[in-house]
């Protein structure tokens, strides 16, 4: 399971690189993120573009690993292709997280705003 991460002002963006995040890689993806997470700022975007298919495995790994950084933080999903947009609606974990169509957008709705005087 690889993934990608960079800090943009106070958010972390994790990018998961594979096509599919199901049980043979759930426990893998989990720690992971982990590492991608435990230092990081408050809120992440998991960036799902890449993904293609998820199953409950998949699904539960993504939530133990919101569950795993804590009350104080968030994690939002961005990028849900069809199919994996299918998963979390049918399982209507799409209530749980804040889903938005496109990593753009993510950011462009989560980043701080800057102030003008």
């Amino acid at each position: 399971m690889e993934l990608a991460s960079k800090t943009e002002e106070q958010l972390r963006i994790v990018s998961v690189q594979d096509t599919r995040i199901d049980a043979a890689v759930a426990i893998e993806f989990k720690d992971a993120m982990r590492v991608e997470t435990d230092d990081g700022p408050d809120l992440v975007v998991l960036d799902l573009s890449r993904v293609e298919f998820i199953d409950s495995s998949g699904l539960g790994a993504i939530v133990a690993a919101m569950k795993h950084m804590g009350k104080d933080r968030k994690m939002a999903l961005a990028g849900l292709t069809p199919t994996v947009e299918r998963v979390f609606t049918l399982t209507r974990m799409d209530s749980v997280f804040s889903v938005f169509p496109t990593l753009e957008g993510a950011l462009a709705e989560l980043k701080p705003q800057q102030t003008c005087q």
